[in-house]
């Protein structure tokens, strides 16, 4: 029984929401899991990295990419070591701190990414297409209200 299924007709209708929206993410994230898995031999996680250093060029430190990902160093530096011993990743050093290193993605690392990324996005329009433009937009909007209001309440923005 999936959380949302727990919930009745007698609990708030946020409430239900809620369990609706997680019901709904856990459900495409796991579908997005099994593809990657499938057609790329390759995780979420992994996946997410690859997306966080495409959109930085010149690289990220490792804290920057923990705290980007949501997660632990521990999980980036073991992602970050798979990935730089497939020749995907490489680390530079960071001028003026010995200590420190940028993660960047080498150009096979690219090129591997941009295949798995333009499926990424076919399988999440495809999650969406009981949808239609109209809906996806106004759902897009009012879910944008939902997160604004929670940044404000709890003093962060993302």
């Amino acid at each position: 029984m999936d959380m949302e299924a727990r919930a009745h007709s007698e609990h708030p209708e946020a409430l239900r929401l809620w369990l609706r929206l997680l019901t709904c993410t856990q459900l495409v994230e796991k579908e997005l899991r099994g593809r990657l898995r499938g057609q790329f031999d390759t995780t979420l996680p992994r996946f997410d990295l690859m997306a966080q250093l495409e959109r930085a060029p010149d690289g990220l430190k490792m804290n920057e990419l923990s705290r980007r990902m949501m997660v632990t160093g521990g999980n980036v530096t073991g992602i970050t070591d798979q990935l730089a011993a497939e020749g995907l990743v490489d680390r530079v050093g960071v001028e003026g701190d010995r200590r420190a290193f940028r993660v960047r993605l080498t150009p096979k690392g690219r090129k591997v990414f941009h295949g798995m990324a333009q499926q990424h996005e076919d399988w999440v329009v495809q999650a969406f297409s009981a949808l239609s433009e109209k809906e996806i937009a106004t759902l897009h909007r009012l879910l944008g209200k939902v997160k604004q209001h929670a940044q404000q309440r709890t003093g962060t923005a993302t």
